[in-house]
Formats: structure tokens, sequence, C-alpha cells
């Protein structure tokens, strides 16, 4: 059925717009971290993909690294393996870790490499176990085991930070029709599995290919002010005095870390946008408004 004159307008419009910004971004890689809302939404899930691969179609460089925490503690409390946490951390003996990988590995990571496929994509999963792309460290953390003890560094288990990323492994797909999708599983010095944090993860892999963009997929409609308004168009000095001043605390603390980190060390942008927006990785990279918080080095 034919589109009627003013709907028709609406999309060339739209269209037209967005040229500029394909024309600066094709070539260019862009990271995304995937999970949270986003992730659990069938609606969002079908969007996101979409969004993946009309990226790769016009040019641009996806790599999307995922999480998957909640998935994780799912069959964790169906295998009646109890978690504790120490930091906002799950503590990972063994026995947690082969849940890890099979739940990140398998069944998250295959999810989302199947529905970029099914909307037309080439899509490959990857952990960071595959051709050492993600090489590990034991992730040491302060903390106290009871309220009268002095700070400690408290064994974790298989927690770990990223060492350094194999960007050959990554090059070779990007450099192609491949959509790389990859699971924050990265490997010790003795081969170990290390469960890493995704944001980390996307950030070290952007920083590591020098990526135009990274975007945090997030619950919240982006870094918010005292009067609770989302702020955009922020230096690194600007997100580091939020930091000093309290704006900036708890659960987003991590996050913006990450995107400092990123644009301090070669990223162009770093972007915490609102994966509860249908298409938000579309908006936040096609339009002047966009639906987030981007940070820049300068």
């Amino acid at each position: 059925m034919a589109l009627d004159r003013d709907t028709a307008m609406q999309v060339a419009d739209v269209l037209s717009k967005g040229l500029p910004y394909i024309q600066r971004f094709t070539g260019k890689t862009v990271v995304i971290k995937y999970g949270g809302n986003a992730m659990e939404n069938e609606e969002l899930k079908s969007s996101f993909a979409r969004d993946v691969v009309l990226m790769k179609l016009v040019g641009i460089n996806p790599i999307v690294v995922h999480g998957g925490g909640p998935q994780i503690g799912d069959l964790l409390n169906r295998l009646n393996i109890k978690s504790h946490f120490v930091n906002g951390m799950r503590v990972t003996d063994s026995q947690t870790m082969d849940v890890v990988e099979m739940v990140l590995g398998g069944q998250v990571n295959k999810e989302i490499v199947s529905l970029i496929n099914a909307q037309g994509g080439t899509a490959v999963g990857l952990t960071g176990k595959d051709a050492n792309l993600i090489r590990a460290r034991k992730l040491e953390v302060m903390g106290k085991t009871d309220e009268l003890s002095r700070p400690e560094i408290i064994d974790i288990g298989h927690v770990g930070e990223v060492a350094s990323v194999n960007t050959k492994v990554i090059d070779m797909l990007t450099h192609s029709d491949v959509i790389p999708v990859i699971a924050p599983i990265g490997v010790g010095p003795d081969g170990a599995s290390y469960n890493i944090n995704a944001d980390t993860v996307a950030g070290k892999v952007a920083e590591a290919v020098n990526a135009e963009k990274l975007i945090l997929l997030t619950n919240v409609s982006g870094l918010k002010s005292k009067e609770d308004k989302v702020l955009t168009g922020l230096t690194a000095a600007q997100v580091n005095h939020l930091i000093e001043d309290g704006t900036i605390h708890g659960g987003m603390l991590p996050k913006i870390r990450c995107a400092l980190s990123a644009v301090e060390n070669g990223v162009r942008t770093a972007h915490i946008i609102d994966g509860r927006v249908a298409h938000a990785c579309l908006l936040e990279i096609f339009t002047d408004e966009g639906v987030g918080t981007l940070i820049s080095r300068n």
C-alpha cells in the first residue's frame, strides 16, 4: 500500500537528515554494550537487531558486547546455587563460573547472533576465550568480611579485569561483512576463565580498536543533573567535576568511569543511552537530539 503524502514526506525528511551522519561515520567502528531492558523486551530485541544490521549496511562497523546478569541469576536459582556479592560483584567459584560460561557464551550470545542474522545480518558469536580475544587477570577487591574488620583483599573467585584485547581477530571480522557479538568472558595466563563486567569489556574493546563511539545501553534516560534533567554534550573535565560534587553517584559511577576511560584513551565519544527506547542506537547516532548522554574528551 502506498504511503500518504504527509507520511512519505516525513520518511523522506528523516532519511535526508540521516545522510550527513552516514557520510561522517562510514568506515568507523562503533562498540555497543547491549543489556538491561533492551535485552529482555521482545520488541526492543528486534529493534536493536535491525539497528545493528542497518549500521553495517551503511558502512559502519558495529561490535556488540553483551551482558546477562539476570539470566545468570535465574539459572543459578533453578540449580539451587546460592549467590554472594561483594561490592556489587557476584562471587564466582568454579561451579558458578560453569553457569556463567553456559549462559553468556551459550544461551545469551547465540540468541543475539540469531536475532541479528534473522534481520539479514551476518553475526558471529565469540567469547574472550576464542583466539585469546580477551586476556584477563584476576580482579582484586577490597572489602570487609564483617562490620568490625579492616578492609582487606577478598577473593571473589573467577572475576577478572581486562589485561589485553586481541584486535587481530576483531579486525578480521569487521573488515568483512561480519558483526562480532562478544560475551564478556576472558582467559587468564593459566587458561582459567574469568567473568568480566560487560561495560568494562565494551570500553576496553573500544579503546583497543580505536573506535569512533562507545555506546552503553542502560535502563535510565542518561546522566541526570541534581534537578533531574538529562545532561549531554559533556567533556571529560565536566564529568569529573560532576563526580566530585556528588551529582554522579551510586550505580551510575562504574558506567561513567568506563565512558571516561574510553574517551581519555582514544575513543572519540562515549554515549550512555536509554535502552528502553526503540531504535535507541540509531537515534543517538543519526540525530542531533539523541536519547541520552554524550561524553567527549574535549
